[in-house]
């Protein structure tokens, strides 16, 4: 009998033994790993998506569990078992498990690395974590004494005043929002100081809709347009849609989304927002505080891993009502998302462009999909693949036509520079249209996509050309710095004294920049202020949100900016816009550099003219004739999409084509060349290649770089074809000699 005991524990011990767990770890390899669970950790049982702690060669790594199984197929003295349970709460969802396996499948991206996105920086670290609950700012409670300082507060500081209005508003808004906002610290220790406003830790509770989350004074009154797409984004708010909205600059995008969220939040639901650039987050939160007093977090690049994952756990455990952020905002883990909406969607920001290459419109319609809730695509000039998804029913397909309230649309017109006197890069009638907007006290945004001084520098007798060595492009002169600096690698040096070929002393810069740019036009308009947005001028944390500010306070009358200034803000009082260089993309080899330069125009001219002001937009060109700059300002862009599709569609270009690209660097070019030659050995079915090729910039960081193209007409022959190249890649003889990496549904041929 004791025998028999003993043999049932040992068999019931050896079960239990023999549980095993597939996990994704962080390497760059495309598969999941297998560990054993021992006994003392099977219990609770390991949930899919829960975080465990894994020894990967001599490291200890999180890896996140994807499955458990208790048969496995390999021998079971080689399977290592897990180092330990974190036992915390932090762990994904059954969906966003299954969300990352989609991605990591579709874009043929190591597991591992995919799963790492839905994590913040400090849920990826070993230790044990001191998590502390979010602080949020309050407002204390109104008194006789209080309403004093705040009567004097309003007249000697407005700008506290409104901060303190701002928190007892939303009592229970964070420093990432405040700051986000444009408000200093040194604003809110004055708050804290005159003791009207109070730090406090954040109490963790469910989103609940309140009969005052909304606030009915700042609801505006929709058009007819406006009003069709809110109901048929309404209809279908329990299913899957995906619904383009193709609207003018100016015609009122936001708010169609604000109201298309009411009824989303009102059923206790979450919604998202991506935006491409950090730089619309500001705008894109003000306008959300304003309508609706309901938690919001954002997610962004700007944030400290603090507030990263802060923002997570509040979209975790349900606190979160609306999350605004980046692409990578995708990933985030909301167990109640009703809607998904992504702004600009055209923009080439929402392409991830290093490791996982993802495009964040892409997989923000798959996980809409998944979840089966609807998706709002918006952008005043849509991709192609949208655009055409939605002309052939894919997408529904919504257009807002007119400008909401007063204002009307810019009208572009053409400077042909041949035939015009320059100063500075300004032609006569150009600096002419300026004086006269700058007299009627409006502003004017002068753009002009090149920042620094001058885009290189050269010797004037031998005509030496200062390049980059490990680049073979020149480099880019920042005077403020006085630093050479290239732009594909970083590298800095000083300015030479004298020519190293000739000993020439005579060394100048040549071209224009931004910061060139600022300079001249200050000589030519002394009386007027100035201001400069680029990457330069707002490397400082808030220093974007802080110009902003200014510019919309009119405290500047010319802007200066490169495309950080051409999407999405508004700027009620600019009535001209002045393109410098019309002609970027005229003769480029990449068949999207046409699209590119349409859709930056568009949106840059759109700055124009947004209030009841009526707005101008003059575009310098050496090339006033050429067909697609005419069509595009006779014929809108639209028009010119339409003209371009069927163009695509006789060349089989994507979107009626589907298209993945293999890269390859290596210290020397012929290595590359090699590897990826070796692949078009291949025999693939209705696939073919494009190459190998070197790149548009074939040597950058010391690095020569070849592109290979695939291309089908069926999405699902491309995918079959790169796993057939991927089974083989192991074994090619030239893959230990190059870096190579897979870009699915690539956009940008130039990297």
């Amino acid at each position: 009998m004791s025998e028999q005991i003993s043999l049932s524990q040992a068999t019931s011990s050896q079960s239990v033994a023999n549980t095993y767990v597939q996990v994704a770890v962080p390497v760059p390899m495309r598969q999941l790993f297998t560990y054993q669970i021992p006994a003392e950790m099977q219990q609770p049982p390991i949930q899919v998506g829960e975080r465990v702690a894994v020894s990967f060669g001599a490291r200890q790594v999180i890896a996140i569990a994807v499955s458990v199984n208790d048969k496995c197929d390999i021998d079971v003295k080689k399977i290592k078992p897990i180092s330990k349970r974190l036992n915390d709460s932090f762990h994904l969802s059954d969906t966003l498990v299954n969300f990352l396996k989609l991605c990591a499948n579709y874009y043929h991206h190591p597991i591992g690395d995919v799963f790492q996105q839905a994590l913040p920086k400090l849920l990826r670290q070993v230790k044990k974590l001191d998590i502390q609950p979010p602080m949020v700012w309050q407002s204390v409670k109104t008194t006789e004494e209080v309403e004093k300082k705040l009567a004097k507060l309003e007249t000697k500081a407005p700008k506290q005043y409104a901060l303190y209005q701002l928190i007892e508003k939303h009592q229970g808004i964070s420093w990432a929002e405040l700051r986000t906002l444009g408000y200093s610290k040194a604003q809110l220790n004055a708050l804290t100081t005159k003791t009207l406003t109070i730090e406090t830790k954040q109490k963790p509770s469910l989103f609940l809709w309140q009969e005052h989350a909304l606030v009915e004074e700042n609801k505006k009154t929709l058009s007819t347009e406006q009003a069709i797409i809110v109901a048929a984004v309404n209809q279908s708010l329990a299913q899957f849609s995906c619904h383009l909205i193709d609207g003018i600059t100016g015609s009122g995008k936001t708010e169609v989304y604000l109201q298309a969220m009411e009824n989303v939040l009102a059923n206790n639901q979450q919604v998202l927002v991506i935006v491409p650039e950090i730089g619309l987050t500001p705008q894109t939160l003000l306008r959300f505080e304003q309508r609706f007093n309901v938690p919001i977090c954002l997610h962004h690049s700007n944030l400290n891993d603090t507030e990263r994952l802060d923002t997570w756990l509040n979209a975790q455990q349900n606190s979160a009502a609306i999350v605004i952020g980046t692409r990578s905002a995708i990933f985030s883990p909301l167990h109640k998302l009703g809607m998904i909406i992504v702004d600009e969607e055209h923009d080439s920001s929402l392409k991830q462009q290093d490791t996982f290459r993802y495009h964040g419109r892409d997989i923000a319609i798959l996980r809409a999909r998944q979840l089966n809730i609807p998706i709002v695509l918006g952008s005043a000039t849509p991709s192609f693949e949208s655009l055409q998804n939605a002309l052939s029913g894919k997408y529904k397909y919504h257009q807002l036509n007119k400008r909401a309230g007063q204002s009307s649309k810019a009208k572009i017109s053409l400077v042909d520079v041949a035939k015009q006197q320059m100063e500075f890069g300004l032609s006569g009638s150009l600096k002419h249209e300026i004086q006269q907007t700058l007299a009627r006290g409006e502003q004017v945004l002068v753009f002009l996509n090149r920042r620094g001084y001058a885009p290189a520098i050269n010797c004037q007798e031998c005509h030496w050309l200062c390049d980059c060595q490990r680049c073979d492009k020149p480099y880019t002169f920042h005077q403020k710095q006085q630093l050479l600096i290239c732009h594909h690698c970083g590298s800095q040096k000083r300015v030479p004294r004298q020519c190293p070929s000739c000993g020439s002393v005579r060394i100048a810069p040549v071209g224009q920049g931004t910061e060139q740019l600022e300079q001249r036009i200050s000589e030519i308009f002394p009386d007027v202020s100035v201001v400069r947005i680029d990457r330069d001028s707002t490397r400082k944390k808030g220093e974007l949100t802080k110009l902003l500010q200014e510019i919309t306070d009119k405290k500047h009358q010319l802007l200066i900016g490169t495309q950080m200034l051409a999407k999405g803000h508004h700027f009620p009082d600019v009535t001209l816009v002045a393109v410098l260089d019309g002609d970027g993309a005229l003769f480029s080899f990449d068949f999207r550099a046409s699209e590119n330069m349409a859709q930056l125009l568009i949106q840059v001219a759109g700055r124009a003219g947004r209030a009841s002001k009526p707005g101008k937009v003059l575009v310098q060109t050496s090339y006033p004739d050429h067909p697609l700059l005419q069509d595009l300002v006779n014929n809108g862009y639209q028009h010119f999409a339409k003209e371009a599709l069927i163009e695509r569609k006789q060349a089989r270009l994507p979107p009626f084509s589907f298209q993945a690209l293999i890269r390859a660097e290596a210290n020397y070019p012929s290595y590359p060349e090699k590897f990826l030659r070796s692949l078009t050995e291949q025999t693939l079915i209705n696939c073919e290649f494009a190459g190998p090729v070197p790149a548009a910039m074939e040597k950058k960081a010391g690095k020569f770089r070849y592109h290979l193209i695939l291309q089908s007409k069926s999405r699902k022959e491309l995918h079959l074809a790169i796993l057939q190249l991927l089974r083989l890649i192991p074994s090619n003889e030239w893959q230990s000699k190059v870096r190579w990496s897979l870009d699915i549904d690539p956009i940008d041929l130039n990297w």
